[in-house]
C-alpha cells in the first residue's frame, strides 16, 4: 500500500481547520496529521511531524501567511497550498504567495462557509495531490511586489525600458505568440514575459486561474514588464507590444477580423474540466495565425492544450516547451512532448532569450513584405 500524504492545516478559523481535517481524512491517499491556529505553533508542528503538505491561510494573526510563507521556503522548502480570501486584497495577496513559492492556492467562499468549502472538496485535494509530488525549489526573498493602487492600477514599472538594440525591429503585425500554463504558471509566465522587449508580437496567455484572480495577476506582470500586460476583452483588437490574459472563469480565443486579430472571451462550458482552457486558445492560433505563431507550454498538470498544441505545429507554428527540471509540475508540457508538439525543450530560463532570437532572425519582417 502506497504511503499516504502527509499534511498539515495553518488556519485561524476553527471551523476551516476542522472542515478541511475532514476532508482530508475522507480521502483514501493522505491525512491530516495535525492543525494550527497560527504560524508559530505550525513551525513546531512541521519540525515534529514533517508533514509532505501544508495547507496555509493566507491572512492570520501574529504573523500572517505571506510573511510565514517567505521564511518557510527560505529555511525549508515544502509543497504549500494557499487558502485565499476571494477579495481584491486576497487575490493580491496570493499573488504575491505564488511568487514566494507557494505552488497552488485554492479560493475559500465569504459566505456559507461550510457547504462552500465542502463543494471545493474535490479541488482542495486535487491540489493537495499535486503538491505532494510538486517540485518546490527554495528560493530568495524576492523584492515586495509593487503596490497596486485602489482603483488596480499598478505601480510604476520596475524595468527600465529597453535600449534600441533590445528592440525586435519592425516584425509583421500577423506574428502571435501563445503561452499556456497550470500549477505553477504564475511565476513561469513572469519569466518569460519580463525578458519580451517592448516591440514584441502580440501574446495570448491561458493560465488556469478561478475567477477574481487573473485581474491582480495581469496588474503585476503589467508593473514588471516593458509590454503591457491586461486581461483580455471580448472583441478587442489583439496588438503588438501587449499580453493578453484570459480572464478566470471565461474561455478566451483569438479569431481573424479582416487583417487584425481580435480577442473573443465568452462564457463556453469548460474543455478538459478548464474555464479557460489552454486547448481552446491554442485550438484557435492554429486556425487563425498558422505558420505565424510561436507557441510556449509552460509547467501545469494535465494535459489541456498538448492536442491542440500539435494542431498549431501542423499549421506551422514554431512550439517551445518546459522541460522538466524547471517545471513544478511536469504534466501539460510532458503531454505536448507525448504528442509531438514540441520544437524545442527548454529550461524556463532559456525559453523567452530563444524565442526572441528566433523573433530576431525571422525573414518575414514588415521590410520585406510587398
Amino acid at each position: 500500500m502506497n504511503k499516504k500524504i502527509r499534511v498539515i492545516v495553518v488556519d485561524d478559523s476553527a471551523l476551516v481547520r476542522s472542515l478541511l481535517a475532514e476532508i482530508i481524512n475522507r480521502q483514501r491517499d493522505m491525512e491530516c496529521i495535525g492543525t494550527a491556529n497560527d504560524p508559530l505553533v505550525a513551525r513546531e508542528m512541521i519540525r515534529e511531524m514533517n508533514p509532505d503538505v501544508i495547507t496555509l491561510d493566507v491572512e492570520m494573526p501574529r504573523m500572517d501567511g505571506i510573511d510565514f510563507l517567505g521564511r518557510l521556503m527560505r529555511l525549508r522548502p515544502m509543497p504549500v497550498v494557499m487558502i485565499s480570501t476571494l477579495t481584491e486584497r486576497g487575490a493580491e495577496v496570493t499573488m504575491r504567495a505564488l511568487e514566494l513559492g507557494a505552488v497552488d492556492f485554492v479560493a475559500k467562499p465569504r459566505v456559507g462557509l461550510a457547504s462552500g468549502l465542502n463543494e471545493l472538496a474535490s479541488q482542495i485535494v486535487d491540489k493537495i495531490r499535486v503538491a505532494a509530488v510538486a517540485r518546490v525549489h527554495r528560493v530568495a526573498a524576492p523584492p515586495p511586489a509593487p503596490g497596486v493602487g485602489a482603483a488596480g492600477a499598478p505601480a510604476a514599472a520596475a524595468i527600465p525600458p529597453a535600449s534600441p538594440s533590445g528592440l525586435l525591429g519592425r516584425l509583421s503585425t500577423e506574428k502571435i505568440i501563445a503561452i499556456g500554463a497550470s500549477t505553477g504558471g504564475t511565476e513561469a509566465i513572469r519569466e518569460v514575459l519580463v525578458r519580451m522587449p517592448p516591440d514584441s508580437p502580440a501574446i495570448v496567455i491561458t493560465q488556469h486561474m478561478p475567477p477574481g484572480f487573473t485581474t491582480s495577476f495581469a496588474a503585476r506582470l503589467n508593473s514588471l514588464c516593458q509590454i503591457t500586460v491586461k486581461e483580455a476583452v471580448n472583441g478587442e483588437r489583439i496588438l503588438p507590444g501587449h499580453a493578453y490574459i484570459a480572464p478566470g472563469g471565461t474561455q478566451f480565443h483569438i479569431a481573424r477580423s479582416g487583417a487584425n486579430y481580435v480577442a473573443v472571451v465568452d462564457d463556453a462550458p469548460p474543455v478538459n474540466r478548464h474555464k479557460p482552457s489552454v486547448e481552446v486558445l491554442f485550438k484557435s492560433v492554429a486556425a487563425v495565425a498558422g505558420r505565424n505563431a510561436y507557441g510556449v507550454m509552460l509547467t501545469g498538470m494535465g494535459a489541456d492544450g498538448a492536442v491542440a498544441m500539435r494542431e498549431m505545429k501542423d499549421a506551422g507554428s514554431y512550439n517551445y516547451v518546459q522541460d522538466e527540471a524547471s517545471c513544478i509540475v511536469f504534466g501539460m508540457p510532458r503531454e505536448a512532448i507525448a504528442h509531438g508538439a514540441a520544437d524545442e525543450v527548454l529550461p524556463l530560463g532559456q525559453i523567452a532569450p530563444a524565442l526572441i532570437a528566433r523573433l530576431r532572425g525571422t525573414t518575414d519582417r514588415l521590410h520585406h513584405r510587398i
